[in-house]
Formats: C-alpha cells, sequence, structure tokens
C-alpha cells in the first residue's frame, strides 16, 4: 500500500510539473515566428536606417533597455490589475459573509492580471514599433527617458489613489458592523429570555410550586445550544475576518513592492541606453573609451545598488535588467565584428571584398542580433517575474494544483486570442502581448517550484521537476540549453521571497 501511495503521489506531481511544462514549451514557437516576421528584410529597415545614427552599440543598449521595459511595465500593470480586483472582492465580500469562496478570488483576481499583463504589453509593443518607424532611435530614446522620468511621479499619484479607494471602499467595514450589532443583540436577546426563565424559576420555587423537572431541563438544553451556536457563528466571523484583514494586508503589501518595481527599476538600464546612444549620436560609438566608459558606468550604477544595506525588490530587478542591457549591446558589437573578421579573411586571401557590402551586412547583422537578444532577454524576463507572482501565490493560498492549472488555461487562452487578432496587433504588438502570455506561463511554472518546495514527499517533488522538463521538451524545438536556463531561473525566481 505504501508504494501505491507513493507512486500516486509521483504521478499527481509529474501531471502537474507537465502541464507547467507544456505551458512554458507552447509559446517557444509564436515567439520564433513572431521573431522571424520582426527580422523579416522589410521590418528591419527601420533598424538598419538607424543604426548609422546611434551605431550598433546604441542600438544595442535601446532595443535591450525597451524590450525589458515592456516585460517590467507589462507585469507590474498585471500585478496592479490583479491586486485591485482581489482588494474590491474581499473589501466588498462579494462572496459571502461567512465563508469566503477564495478560489473565485484568485480565479478573478488571476485572470485580471493575465488580461492587464497581455493587453500592456500589445499597447506598449505597438507604440513602441510606431515611434521606431516614425521618428526612429532618436525618438525610442526621448520616449523611453521620459517614460522613465514620469515613472517616480506617477508612484506617488497611485499610492494616494490606493489609499482613497481603501478609504472610500466602505462596504466591508459596514458588514462587519451590521454582523457586530446583530450578535450583540441577539447575545442580549438570549441573556434577556435567560434572566426571565431564572426570575419565573426562583418564583415557583418560592410559591411553593411543583414543576416540571424534565420540561426545565429540555429549556436549559435548549438555550445551551443557541448559546453554543451563536458563540460558534461569532468566532467563524471573527476568523473569516482575521483572515480577509491577513490577506488584505499582503495584497496591499504586493502592490506597493510591484508599484515601487515599476518607478524605479528602469532607470538604471535607461542611464545605460541614453549614455551609449549618446555615444553613437556625437560619433564615439565604436572608440575603445566608449566601451570602457560604459562598463564603468554598469560597474559604479551596480555597485552602489548591490551595496544597499536594504536590497529592495525593485533594486535587484533593475540591476539585472541594466546587466542584461549592457550584453544585449555588446552581444550586437560583437555580431558586426564577426562579420567584419569574415571580410578580413577574405582580403587575407586577395579576393575581392566590396566595402559597402561589408558595411552593408555588417549593419544587417547588427540590427537582427540587437532585435533578437533583446526579445530573448525580455522573453527571459518576464518569465522570471511571472514565477514571482506564482511562487508567493501557492505559498499564500496553498493551491499549487489550482494555480499551475488555472494559469495554463488562461495562457492558453491568451496565446489564442494574441493569434486572431495579431493582424490588428502588428508585430510590435503581438510581440508585446506573447510576451504577456510567457509571463502568465510563468505564473504555471513558479507555482510548480513553490510546490515542490512545500511538498514533503519525494517522489511528488521528482515527478513534477520531471514532469516540468519532459512537459516542456515536448512541446519545444529541442533548445535544450535555452530550456535549461528558463527552468533554473525561473525555479530561483520563485523560490525567492520578494515580498
Amino acid at each position: 500500500m505504501m508504494w501505491k501511495k507513493k507512486l500516486k503521489e509521483a504521478a499527481v506531481g509529474f501531471a502537474l510539473g507537465a502541464v507547467g511544462g507544456f505551458i512554458m514549451g507552447v509559446t517557444e514557437d509564436p515567439v520564433d515566428r513572431t521573431l522571424s516576421a520582426m527580422t523579416s528584410a522589410s521590418q528591419l529597415k527601420p533598424l538598419i536606417d538607424n543604426i548609422r545614427t546611434v551605431g550598433a552599440l546604441g542600438l544595442g543598449t535601446l532595443m535591450g533597455a525597451s524590450a525589458l521595459t515592456i516585460a517590467m511595465t507589462s507585469v507590474v500593470a498585471g500585478v496592479i490589475m490583479a491586486a485591485v480586483v482581489a482588494s474590491v472582492f474581499v473589501t466588498t465580500r462579494s462572496c459571502g459573509t461567512i465563508q469566503t469562496n477564495y478560489a473565485n478570488l484568485w480565479a478573478s483576481a488571476g485572470l485580471a492580471g493575465a488580461l492587464g499583463t497581455t493587453l500592456s504589453g500589445a499597447t506598449l509593443g505597438f507604440f513602441i514599433e510606431t515611434i521606431v518607424n516614425n521618428s526612429g532611435m532618436f525618438g525610442l530614446l526621448s520616449a523611453l527617458s521620459i517614460f522613465s522620468i514620469l515613472k517616480p511621479p506617477l508612484r506617488f499619484v497611485f499610492n494616494v489613489l490606493w489609499k482613497q479607494g481603501e478609504a472610500c471602499c466602505t462596504q466591508g467595514s459596514i458588514v462587519w458592523d451590521k454582523e457586530r450589532k446583530e450578535f450583540e443583540i441577539s447575545d442580549l436577546e438570549q441573556r434577556e429570555r435567560v434572566a426571565v426563565q431564572i426570575e419565573e424559576r426562583i418564583l415557583t420555587i418560592n410559591n411553593g410550586r411543583n414543576t416540571s423537572g424534565t420540561k426545565d431541563m429540555m429549556t436549559w438544553a435548549t438555550e445551551r445550544k443557541l448559546r453554543e451556536k451563536l458563540e460558534r457563528k461569532k468566532t467563524e466571523v471573527e476568523e473569516a475576518q482575521i483572515k480577509q484583514q491577513t490577506l488584505q494586508d499582503w495584497i496591499k503589501t504586493v502592490m506597493v513592492k510591484y508599484v515601487d518595481f515599476l518607478a524605479f527599476s528602469g532607470i538604471p538600464m535607461t542611464v545605460v541606453a541614453v549614455v551609449s546612444s549618446l555615444f553613437g549620436l556625437f560619433g564615439y560609438g565604436r572608440h575603445h573609451y566608449a566601451f570602457i566608459a560604459l562598463i564603468a558606468l554598469v560597474a559604479v550604477i551596480g555597485y552602489l545598488i548591490l551595496k544597499s544595506s536594504d536590497l529592495k525588490f525593485w533594486m535587484l530587478i533593475g540591476c539585472m535588467g541594466m546587466l542584461a542591457t549592457f550584453v544585449i549591446a555588446m552581444l550586437t558589437v560583437q555580431a558586426g565584428d564577426e562579420v567584419n573578421k569574415v571580410a578580413m579573411n577574405l582580403r587575407a586571401e586577395q579576393q575581392n571584398v566590396n566595402a559597402k557590402s561589408i558595411n552593408d551586412r555588417m549593419i544587417d547583422h547588427c540590427s537582427r542580433e540587437a532585435l533578437k537578444t533583446a526579445i530573448i532577454a525580455a522573453k527571459l524576463c518576464q518569465l522570471c517575474l511571472g514565477a514571482t507572482v506564482g511562487g508567493p501565490l501557492v505559498r499564500h493560498g496553498g493551491e499549487g494544483g489550482k494555480v499551475i492549472l488555472g494559469a495554463a488555461i488562461v495562457a492558453l487562452g491568451l496565446l489564442a486570442g494574441v493569434e486572431v487578432l495579431s493582424p490588428v496587433l502588428g508585430n510590435g504588438g503581438k510581440a508585446g502581448a506573447l510576451l504577456g502570455v510567457v509571463g502568465t506561463s510563468g505564473v504555471s511554472v513558479g507555482a510548480v517550484a513553490a510546490m515542490t518546495g512545500q511538498c514533503s514527499s519525494w517522489p511528488r517533488t521528482l515527478g513534477a521537476i520531471a514532469g516540468l522538463i519532459i512537459g516542456t521538451l515536448a512541446t519545444d524545438k529541442l533548445h535544450i540549453v535555452m530550456i535549461g536556463i528558463q527552468v533554473i531561473v525561473a525555479y530561483i525566481f520563485a523560490m525567492n521571497n520578494a515580498f
């Protein structure tokens, strides 16, 4: 019997892990197809035209910062939407007076978060594509800078609105006050009724009358049952109130953390993008001291962030985003250097090589590499941020299976919707929307990670890990290295207590 129980636990873990792996792998092909469409000759033309303005270094940092901004902002938008829906759900207590249907709460909040993430990603992707096509890299640099400057004031405005919303949502307190008064009235009525019965009993004894002891016992038993029922109901309501208040406090904590994340995390990578773009604008993008200055800037900002005695969530992600932006810029420059090396080898072999053709190939290769690496980095960022939501959700809610299945179903629905609306969204909007879908799949993967971390059963833990890997491989194009990176990083972020 023991081995049957372990086998069942392993099968359940494997099934849930396979669902998380499947939904993570099923997003690979749409993203790859969208990336292929975005790197076609016609779609690359705006980047090719503008790389001469900011240089390969500037193009890499701008593409990286823009893609990561879409990923981070869309996740925060989704979390805020989910927090608002959950807060309203808890405050208005629409699920009932005593028994709160937390399944409906999590389902409503999760759906709102997924839709918010996808819609905001599609909107930002569409705007960035429009800006690049119409205003070039200078327009993108200006938009990115303005957005980064406006986010801290928007944080202040949002916090004020949140407090006002909490003050206006008084329905929950009215319900609690009403129930409290009802309990007080019921308690007072019973006390008065018992007091009257006691007085009647005393009077009958003083008058020397014979009364039925059986009737008195039945009366006292009835009153005792009423008292127990009243006390039990009062305890249930108090426990529900405490639980909902705890949940409301946690929602507020999550919201505050993510609003801070939205306000400040993009500043380091925006600074790197602005500095590298300015080097390119003034014609110094290819000089060695531009690289040295950029490396020094990244090192100084990273040191100042990481040395903080109170390292916050936004600081960590902001530092990682800045490093990712720098890596994308380096890969972009390296792509051009590879073409240059090939041309030098051909010249060494005394082959006739056209200088203009080499320059065109370098620009084309740099543009493709900048866009490709930026999308890949944004996808990984989105997956990890989704895992940071799925992990704590399971640890606080405890319904790992429901979170895994729910996030997977929502992700599939969103993926189908994005495919249907792709002609309207355009390549930029579709890419941003797909990043939102990746974030939703990350919630499922994070839930798998949290479930394995909480589970005390080794068969279920090993089954979940095996299911996650096999489920991903079954749907992906055998990108084993990329899958390994995604799984490991998602696990790290899911198990990290960001709140």
